[in-house]
């Protein structure tokens, strides 16, 4: 993961010094994109360990549309328990817009608008499957008339798939990545949902590319950070999937094979 060290040293290089939310302090840079070869080896970080079993937890619960942290996350990851209300709800965060965005369609036998949702991820597998060249192959969780009862407004907000012959790539557009803890996270959790899409529409896993406005990394975990710099990296693991359909898959149909990481690096989250 070469790729992701280059990206943490040109922040730590070239990185403005800039207060932001959570008055933590960050160093940040603006508009980076990176490419990861899904070919080459599954993406996840080896200078330290990441916990795949948390993305995979993540992202199928972000495919269901769930919204709330009892809704089969907050027993096995405390990655979303900061953000969420004494209920557990967080809003209509990524799986409400993803499966659920709401829409108003004319009725013209009741005289009004009548609510109803779109959901995306059936959306762009069908349209891949029967118009591969589209260039409307886009899931957004970007909603502007949500944001405000949204607890933590979409960091990776926007994504595209695109056909080249057999191969399914996909891009992110993720308007603001902390670096040390949520990059690593959403390079896998991406690159597995696009694993997922591509074996759902046969077609082979490409390329994984990871667009960032805002790269920032925290002033406290710039020590940690330097630390992975200075550790050999390994050869990437692999992931297997159950041959099911996509809308069947669970945890235990997500497999890691041969991860080999470095020790552990805690950094703390900025609420």
């Amino acid at each position: 993961m070469k790729k992701y060290l280059d990206l943490v040293n040109k922040v730590l290089t070239e990185g403005e010094e800039k207060n932001d939310r959570t008055n933590t302090g960050t160093l940040s840079i603006f508009g980076t994109q990176t490419k990861y070869d899904l070919r080459e080896g599954f993406p996840l970080l080896t200078t330290k360990k990441v916990f795949f079993s948390s993305v995979v937890r993540e992202l199928l619960w972000f495919l269901k549309g769930a919204t709330n942290i009892h809704d089969g996350l907050s027993e096995y990851t405390s990655i979303w328990d900061s953000w969420a209300d004494e209920n557990g709800d967080l809003g209509p965060i990524y799986g409400y817009q993803w499966r659920f965005w709401e829409k108003f369609v004319w009725d013209e036998n009741a005289k009004k608008y009548q609510k109803e949702h779109v959901d995306q991820i059936k959306q762009v597998i069908d349209l891949i499957k029967t118009t591969p060249d589209s260039r409307r192959l886009i899931v957004s969780a970007w909603n502007v008339a949500d944001l405000d009862q949204m607890k933590l407004p979409p960091c990776h907000s926007f994504f595209q798939f695109y056909v080249n012959d057999k191969r399914l790539d996909c891009q992110l557009y993720q308007r603001s990545a902390d670096v040390a803890l949520g990059v690593p996270f959403n390079i896998a959790s991406y690159s597995l949902l696009l694993m997922m899409v591509a074996q759902e529409c046969s077609l082979t896993p490409g390329i994984f590319t990871h667009t960032i406005g805002d790269a920032h990394i925290y002033l406290n975990h710039v020590e940690g950070l330097k630390e992975q710099l200075k550790r050999d990296i390994l050869p990437l693991p692999r992931v297997t999937i159950s041959k099911k359909p996509f809308f069947d898959l669970l945890y235990e149909d997500i497999t890691l094979h041969d991860y080999q990481h470095g020790p552990f690096i805690k950094f703390p989250i900025a609420v």
